[in-house]
């Protein structure tokens, strides 16, 4: 029997896996794929700019996966804190999306959101938006310490 800080941990890790698998998704299917803004890898041929979206996909997906297995074993064992994995999904999703506009958009310059404009506007709401994703989640899993495991 595990105690129910295990669970809380659980609730944490299995949202934020699937919150940044998620997001990731979303934004290879979307911005990637449907768009063709950009892709995970521009700075060299449009063919290794499709290979990189291949791994980029591909480590969405283990990380979606890993998530809802989690999720399905929470409640299996009756310890899902919904409100608490909710908003780790938020903080996992805020994160992912954080960690693109900072680091891979700014810091590494592997890609940009758009080519051929001024990326101001999107960088700034994509940014915004992230921060606001991860204060939802705080927000949430604050509210969830003094909830019991409900399913």
């Amino acid at each position: 029997m595990e105690d129910r800080s295990t669970y809380k941990r659980r609730n944490i890790f299995s949202g934020f896996m699937f919150g940044v698998g998620l997001v990731a998704f979303i934004d290879e299917a979307v911005f990637h794929q449907l768009l063709h803004w950009h892709h995970f890898y521009d700075l060299s041929s449009t063919t290794l700019g499709l290979v990189s979206d291949g791994f980029f996909h591909a480590l969405s997906w283990f990380a979606t996966v890993g998530g809802l297995f989690l999720f399905a074993d929470l409640r299996r064992r009756r310890g899902l804190i919904p409100l608490r994995w909710s908003g780790a999904v938020l903080v996992g999703s805020g994160v992912f999306q954080l960690y693109d506009g900072l680091i891979q958009h700014k810091l590494f310059r592997i890609h940009q959101i758009r080519y051929g404009v001024d990326i101001f506007y999107y960088d700034l709401v994509w940014n915004i938006i992230a921060v606001l994703l991860i204060a939802a989640g705080i927000w949430c899993i604050r509210l969830s310490r003094g909830k019991e495991h409900v399913r």
